[in-house]
């Protein structure tokens, strides 16, 4: 078992169907009333690769990356058309989207860390497999510059600074991202004129912790 990191033909995945999953445990009283527990602190995310499949090329070009995968054996990055950004997917990247951290004069690492918003209860993914040469990073709103001022692990997505930020300084960063993931069956099934006539095999992506 391995990490590749590698990404996943990315003209497929766009037209791929999938999100977040969550787990929760709801308990339905006779009475009707409920209680509902998480089970997952994390979301998990799951994709359909299958419906990104438009000709026969593309179905050869997954059963090929499929292959040297093992199956369900090794990882490999995923992109997320609909999440893929330290912001939204549309808006251009800068170095004050996220805040990862606040320097104390002696920390020198911090994680990538995306942060969804709402009224109440915002929630903070870790963000593992940034994309290389799509970082920025600033303190208390000043750019940093990469080899000179920090480098960043693009496997684990750690940002290291050559020198601790400053007390209550505040880290932020601006970023692209991918999902760790890995295919979700050791198969694929598919009738090549079913195929050509319209319909596309299931192929099952499943995130994975890192």
């Amino acid at each position: 078992m391995a990490f590749h990191e590698v990404l996943f033909p990315s003209d497929i995945s766009r037209g791929s169907s999938g999100g977040p999953r969550r787990l929760t445990d709801v308990v339905t009283l006779r009475s009707g009333f409920e209680f509902r527990n998480s089970l997952w602190a994390n979301s998990r995310r799951s994709y359909n690769a299958g419906l990104g499949l438009r000709h026969m090329d593309h179905l050869y070009t997954a059963i090929e990356f499929f292959e040297a995968r093992r199956g369900r054996l090794h990882g490999f990055r995923w992109k997320d058309w609909s999440d893929f950004k330290s912001g939204s997917p549309t808006s251009t990247i800068t170095n004050a989207d996220q805040q990862i951290g606040t320097g104390n004069g002696v920390i020198t690492v911090f994680q990538l860390t995306k942060l969804y918003s709402s009224s109440s209860s915002p929630y903070t993914r870790e963000i593992k497999k940034p994309v290389a040469g799509s970082l920025t990073v600033a303190i208390n709103g000043v750019a940093k510059t990469i080899t000179t001022d920090y480098t960043i692990d693009t496997t684990t997505g750690l940002v290291t600074f050559l020198v601790a930020p400053g007390n209550t300084l505040s880290v932020t960063a601006g970023f692209e991202f991918d999902v760790p993931v890995r295919f979700d069956q050791d198969e694929i099934l598919v009738n090549v004129e079913l195929f050509d006539s319209g319909q596309v095999p299931d192929l099952s992506i499943m995130e994975i912790r890192i």
